[in-house]
């Protein structure tokens, strides 16, 4: 059964199924196909799948032509033909696959704790079409033992056998949607298995699409692994938020700082400020790891103080903004104010916990009249804390005029900055986007 399985991988002859189709789905499931393999994608989302088999892309940086030269036709039974893509609502499809890739969202509840529902329940859907010889793998962040203690007894429940029957794995997903440097292909797969069989296989079918894969000894170190990294990032940021605050009061620019500091060639990596996280990775994933250190009695104090930090940061940002206003003799109540960007890193459509929304939110509450300009999100949807129904404004020279004040929360490269500062009355710049030369103008405040 293992040397049929990894025959069929190897051959390209496995049928790939990819459930959830978002960030780090899609592009999956588009390199696959692209490998050779038929790919079926499953999501619940009508409007995802629609789009897809029209060969229409919903992602800013992933273009349609990429899905539509994929795009298969429907077969009896449900099968793709290979180095094709489909996309589908139909659970049952699963017993088809060889291969069931899981990239479903790991969000933490209203009190900061993980909120397994999506793989639970996703784990429950395909044990009830398992059978024997299929590989399942997760890829969506999540604590240590995640794989092991929640969705293996889920999968053993009808009496299949792991390592012998089914073969489960954990690779965390490492997409930095809208980097052009390292694709899906491009950066190496951390892999691990329930057993030695388990990640065998795994490993195997990854080394089909990727550039490097590296297999650790279980799938609490690759779930491990995944949280590192993001704590590492979150941990520094807060460093670089804290220090600008210190700074700011200091009368030192923290961006000129960091600029000198990273000409060091050794022992200094760059980080860098910004009005608060974003993304569904880094303000979300470190919270895991410091709920599952309490089963343990620890407390993970880095954690825990680097949440704090930047979760202050867009009290910060509102606060220099009113102070900024008030040297001007203006009060936030009544002021017109443009958010200039709203999603979570420049150059996407992803809004995804972004700090834009925590501003916007508090601007509201003190009196303002808020408006937005993104290009990549023309309207503002409703998530799980806001819900604000705002559309993109126009940037045109007459709404820069009108406003009382412009904040910078996303550094889209596609925004005029110069004449953004000409025809503005004044601009807090949370991104450094108003560069040092310009940096003595009394219209822009650093925050």
């Amino acid at each position: 059964m293992i040397q049929d399985l990894a025959s069929k991988i190897m051959f390209k002859e496995a049928q790939i199924g990819i459930i959830g189709l978002g960030y780090v789905g899609l592009p999956l499931a588009i390199y696959f196909a692209q490998a050779g393999f038929p790919v079926t994608g499953f999501d619940t989302d009508k409007n995802k799948v629609e789009k897809i088999n029209k060969g229409q892309s919903y992602i800013s940086h992933i273009p349609s032509s990429r899905i539509a030269s994929l795009i298969s036709h429907n077969h009896e039974g449900g099968t793709v033909d290979k180095g094709h893509f489909i996309a589908t609502t139909d659970m049952g499809r699963l017993k088809n696959m060889d291969a069931i890739l899981i990239c479903v969202p790991t969000p933490l509840n209203i009190h900061r704790e993980p909120d397994l529902t999506y793989i639970v329940n996703t784990t429950k859907t395909i044990a009830s079409y398992l059978h024997k010889g299929q590989l399942i793998i997760l890829e969506s962040t999540t604590y240590p033992g995640t794989t092991e203690e929640v969705m293996l007894p889920i999968l053993e429940g009808n009496g299949l056998k792991v390592g012998k029957d089914f073969f489960l794995a954990y690779s965390p997903e490492r997409e930095d949607p809208g980097n052009q440097k390292f694709t899906t292909k491009d950066i190496p797969k951390v892999v691990g298995g329930i057993t030695s069989n388990c990640l065998g296989l795994a490993k195997i079918l990854y080394d089909q699409i990727v550039v490097k894969t590296i297999p650790v000894s279980s799938t609490k170190v690759a779930e491990a692994t995944k949280l590192l990294e993001n704590i590492y990032r979150a941990v520094n940021i807060a460093l670089v938020n804290e220090l600008k605050m210190l700074f700011d009061h200091m009368g030192i620019d923290i961006w000129e700082v960091i600029n000198a500091a990273k000409s060091k060639p050794f022992g200094f990596t760059p980080f860098y400020p910004g009005p608060g996280l974003g993304g569904h990775c880094i303000p979300i994933d470190p919270f895991y790891l410091s709920w599952k250190a309490r089963e343990y009695g620890l407390n993970t104090k880095f954690i825990e103080l680097a949440g704090e930090i930047n979760a202050f940061m867009p009290y910060y940002v509102v606060q220099k903004l009113i102070d900024a206003l008030n040297e001007r003799n203006r009060a936030i109540n009544g002021a017109k104010i443009l958010i200039l960007g709203v999603a979570y890193k420049m150059d996407v459509d992803d809004d995804r916990e972004s700090p834009a929304y925590a501003i916007i939110d508090l601007l509201l509450k003190k009196g303002a009249k808020v408006f937005y300009n993104d290009p990549y999100i023309p309207y503002l949807k409703k998530s799980r804390r806001y819900n604000f129904g705002f559309k993109s404004q126009t940037l045109k020279k007459e709404l820069l005029e009108e406003m009382d004040a412009i904040v910078i929360v996303t550094n889209h490269s596609n925004y005029d900055y110069a004449w953004i500062l000409e025809h503005s009355k004044l601009i807090v710049d949370t991104r450094n986007a108003i560069k040092n030369p310009l940096k003595d103008n009394k219209k822009v405040i650093k925050a």
